[in-house]
């Protein structure tokens, strides 16, 4: 079994840094061979892209851009009347993906319209988000990208995100069936929305492209007290044979480079397995 790759999420770890340039200079000297930004849309992708090499860091993942924060939007994939705005959000994430060298991008479903009934509107989001997929699908088919769909909690972090749960994650996926849309499993949301977690990695892990990890339910480390084992879940992981990056996108309860013992720890025990087989 090959052991587990981890990327660090810049936009939550190396808090303590400024600009994406130093945070990733932060994670190649902490270890990590890749990196996930969420939006890097504030720096010229030239720039990112010189700090990840001069880093030697893989970008592996970035989001679509959110839309427009102050009316609230936080993606447009599922929002009615968005279409146009989300094509060109399309636009920019591949324009950015290509300059990074980044083969994945998260493709954000949006919220349900404010003060709407989340079962009223649901037909209508899923019509909107379904179009827009398979116009990503097209697009990202063009430059050898794949899409990410990745359910968020609607409990503690975004009670009125589109998609919540990977079974419609799933079911979505199906009906668009397209191979270069797969799903994004964030364990952190996973948990809190649906448990059976051990069912769950083993039912969705074929159709997963991508996989984050922070506990529950204070988002920290993954060694930090909660409801994972994540020893427990790093080897199911390994054992049902997955091969993709796994995302630290955690808040770290201090220092970066200090709370990352958890994943020295990992590196060194996969290092004594592999040095006695």
């Amino acid at each position: 079994m090959a052991p587990l790759r981890f990327s660090a999420n810049l936009s939550w770890l190396f808090p303590e840094l400024s600009g994406f340039p130093a945070r990733l200079r932060a994670a190649g000297s902490s270890g990590f061979e890749a990196a996930e930004i969420g939006w890097p849309y504030a720096e010229p992708p030239e720039a990112l892209a010189r700090a990840a090499r001069e880093a030697g860091l893989q970008v592996v993942l970035i989001n679509m851009p959110p839309g427009d924060r102050e009316k609230g939007e936080n993606g447009l994939g599922a929002v009615p009347g968005r279409q146009a705005a989300f094509r060109e959000g399309l636009e920019q994430a591949v324009l950015y993906a290509k300059a990074l060298g980044c083969s994945r991008i998260h493709l954000m479903a949006g919220r349900v319209p404010k003060g709407a009934d989340r079962a009223a509107v649901r037909g209508e989001m899923e019509t909107v988000f379904l179009e827009n997929l398979r116009h990503a699908a097209e697009v990202l088919a063009q430059e050898n990208l794949v899409g990410l769909l990745e359910p968020v909690n609607t409990r503690i972090t975004d009670p009125r995100y589109f998609l919540d749960t990977p079974q419609q994650a799933a079911a979505i996926l199906q009906k668009v069936g397209r191979p270069n849309l797969q799903l994004q499993m964030d364990l952190f949301h996973w948990q809190i929305m649906d448990g059976n977690l051990t069912g769950n990695v083993r039912e969705f892990l074929p159709i997963v492209g991508h996989v984050q990890v922070a506990q529950v339910p204070d988002r920290g480390e993954p060694d930090s007290p909660g409801e994972l084992n994540f020893s427990y879940l790093f080897q199911l992981l390994e054992d049902e044979g997955y091969t993709g990056f796994v995302g630290c996108e955690y808040q770290p309860r201090g220092d970066t480079v200090e709370g990352l013992s958890w994943l020295r720890s990992y590196w060194e025990m996969r290092g004594r397995l592999q040095a006695g087989q």
